[in-house]
């Protein structure tokens, strides 16, 4: 009994360890953002509260002699190439995934191929990928070069997630609407489709993630119009002001956000799977 209570004590030990690790940095930014403004400086202890910084975030305070975050345009290209990323992605690994459900010939192979994109140290690929351009006197763009090293860093992530799901799926629900004369197309949209829409929307949220905040990759690829990572690394490098700070707060704001939708929409298409599996003869005779 006191050797299941020790190591109790060490395991919630250690959780709470591991997550002032992982939420301490973001307390202490939540802090510094509401430095008073624009004398204030990213140090403690605060001069005195204020949201000043938010505002100057946000365009509302008057001009001083910090200047405004050039994350206007960038917020704009990274929340586009993102959002492109997810869809194709998501697409691409939902069809893998799907093919995979059946042994072929060199499967493993391709199975390693494409995880093989995630594998690769982004640093190489933005650079191999860069070489590659300028060899053939291809533009680097966020929205060409760098988009198609965003879609093959986050495309091995969205197969992942949907290998898992079809591992985990009942084919004999797919074999009852066939054995019903339901046409292949029409079981996916009325009965695989639906079910395995959970994962489809873990999938999307991995790849909108992990290219919104990608740096390595664009940072050889993006061309001369930055995303939001680079300009604010750009900012970062130059001189450090809480307007960084207040920014990572409405940032991480906007990711909790995600995940609150997220949430919702995953208890909604679970809800609706069950009720679906529940009528599945009425649903596709």
């Amino acid at each position: 009994m006191n050797q299941n209570a020790a190591i109790r004590t060490l395991l919630a030990l250690y959780t709470a360890l591991f997550l002032a690790f992982l939420y301490g940095p973001f307390v202490v930014m939540a802090i510094i953002s509401f430095q008073q403004g624009p004398e204030g400086g990213p140090q403690f202890p605060i001069i005195e509260w204020s949201t000043f910084w938010y505002k100057h975030v946000l365009g509302f305070a008057p001009p001083s002699r910090v200047a405004p975050l050039p994350i206007g345009e960038a917020l704009t290209r990274s929340l586009t190439l993102a959002f492109a990323t997810m869809v194709v992605s998501t697409v691409l690994g939902t069809l893998t995934a799907q093919a995979f459900r059946s042994q072929f010939k060199g499967s493993g192979f391709v199975f390693y191929l494409v995880v093989l994109g995630m594998m690769v140290p982004g640093v190489l690929l933005g650079l191999g990928m860069a070489l590659v351009a300028d060899q053939f006197g291809i533009d680097r763009n966020w929205w060409s070069t760098a988009f198609v090293l965003h879609v093959v860093y986050t495309y091995p992530f969205a197969f992942l997630v949907m290998l898992a799901i079809f591992n985990r799926f009942d084919k004999s629900i797919e074999e009852a609407a066939w054995t019903l004369g339901v046409p292949p197309g029409r079981t996916f949209r009325k009965v695989t489709f639906p079910m395995i829409f959970p994962g489809v929307l873990s999938a999307m949220l991995f790849a909108f993630t992990l290219s919104y905040d990608e740096f390595p990759r664009t940072l050889f690829t993006g061309g001369r119009e930055v995303t939001m990572p680079i300009a604010i690394y750009g900012t970062f490098a130059v001189e450090i002001h809480p307007n960084l700070f207040a920014f990572g707060v409405l940032t991480t704001l906007f990711s909790f956000a995600l995940l609150t939708i997220y949430g919702v929409l995953m208890s909604m298409s679970v809800r609706r799977a069950r009720l679906r599996a529940t009528g599945l003869q009425e649903d596709v005779a």
